[in-house]
């Protein structure tokens, strides 16, 4: 699935990702594909991490592109507004299965997404669900080892990055969706 972790420290935040695709069992490692990067920079200093089906990367990419009047990422409710948006569009012209397993009082989106922009660190989640992180965060199939990992390099390390590759690389080492090599970005924050 990946491993995709966010971070916040000494006022810079830090997005990082693996670069393993899977389809069920078969795994698709970096060095045989095109493009592996699974964050997605817009809008100036806007990036997001996107865990989950392979298309939902090409979906969101194209989302983006196409709906970027409808995209406003700048605090927990602007991306909340957001996504309810983009909700009927994702059904509508890119043919979302909303239906979940569960029997939830709201329709999934099906994304797990974490986002990074100068106003900090964001978690979006299926049912439109967003929270904002104060130090750090980690989705995917390698998030227990990334979050882990990050509780310790927190106060070891000073610098955000640094303390978002130890995530990483705890999620490739010990989950078998997850894979190196990682990529990354950082900014400064407002």
């Amino acid at each position: 699935m990946s491993t995709i972790v966010a971070v916040v420290k000494n006022n810079a935040a830090c997005i990082a990702a693996d670069s393993l695709t899977s389809f069920g069992d078969t795994r698709q490692p970096a060095e045989y594909v095109t493009d592996s990067e699974k964050i997605i920079q817009f809008a100036d200093n806007n990036y997001i991490g996107i865990v989950g089906s392979a298309a939902h990367h090409l979906v969101i990419h194209n989302l983006i592109e196409k709906h970027a009047d409808k995209i406003n990422f700048s605090d927990r409710f602007s991306i909340f507004e957001s996504m309810r948006q983009i909700h009927p569009v994702l059904k509508e012209e890119y043919f979302l299965n909303s239906k979940d397993e569960d029997e939830d009082s709201y329709e999934s989106s099906r994304v797990d997404a974490l986002i990074m922009n100068s106003s900090g660190i964001f978690g979006l989640y299926s049912l439109r669900e967003v929270d904002q992180y104060t130090r750090f965060w980690a989705i995917g199939s390698g998030a227990e080892f990334a979050l882990g990992a990050m509780q310790v390099a927190y106060d070891l390390f000073d610098d955000a990055q640094a303390v978002a590759r130890a995530g990483i690389e705890a999620g490739a080492c010990f989950d078998n969706s997850s894979a190196l090599p990682m990529s990354s970005y950082s900014m400064e924050l407002n």
